[in-house]
């Protein structure tokens, strides 16, 4: 089973969901989007991939720039099945975003299964592909097969935040601060066949690496 939030947890959650309001709403936001998802004539739907490192803006880029020309449009994201994770998945519910709960190493197909339900039911996805455990900047592979179950584009976003602070964690987990600046960069989307074999999941993988790196910078 996936572990809920203590007490502590929902209090840790309370505060990180604060911080990412305090900071959508005193950032400067730039936007350069080569994938026209963003745009009020774009797709209805995708999955958006983001470093595991800079998760904490995810919520607030998508209710800004997607959800604000398209209101019907809703996000579920995945979140660990740990105690850690427990306050993630409180953090997405209180941003307004749907959690399923899982990963590679734990409740992974249960937790893969539920977000092909939901992008059926028509929510957006975000995911992050080298989380929960990295190698940083690294793709693995589940992604590639989440977008050949739910025939969803891959839409690679990064950003880049200052002020910030790094943590010494192992993605370097980048906490934004308020009063900033963010460049958002949104690369043109990826399509996934369905009929793909090993080698080609690996190697859409790899195209994907390719585009988040290329838009990253620290």
């Amino acid at each position: 089973m996936a572990h809920p939030p203590n007490l502590g947890g929902r209090i840790a959650a309370r505060a990180v969901w604060a911080l990412a309001t305090v900071v959508g709403a005193s950032t400067r936001w730039q936007l350069t989007d080569e994938s026209s998802q963003f745009a009020q004539e774009g797709p209805d739907q995708a999955i958006f991939v983001v470093w595991h490192n800079r998760q904490l803006l995810a919520a607030e880029i998508f209710h800004r720039f997607v959800r604000k020309k398209k209101p019907q449009r809703r996000l579920a994201s995945i979140a660990s099945a740990s105690r850690d994770g427990a306050i993630a998945a409180r953090v997405l519910e209180l941003s307004g975003v749907h959690a399923a709960r899982g990963s590679s190493s734990r409740r992974g197909a249960r937790a893969l299964v539920e977000l092909i339900s939901l992008a059926r039911q028509g929510f957006d996805l975000a995911v992050t592909p080298d989380g929960p455990r990295g190698p940083r900047y690294e793709v693995k592979p589940g992604v590639i097969a989440l977008a050949q179950h739910t025939g969803l584009p891959l839409v690679p976003i990064s950003y880049f935040m200052s002020p910030k602070k790094v943590l010494p964690s192992w993605d370097g987990f980048q906490v934004p601060l308020p009063f900033g600046r963010c460049e958002i960069y949104v690369a043109s989307g990826i399509q996934v066949p369905r009929d793909l074999d090993e080698e080609g999941r690996l190697q859409k993988a790899r195209e994907l690496q390719e585009q988040l790196r290329a838009i990253t910078r620290d």
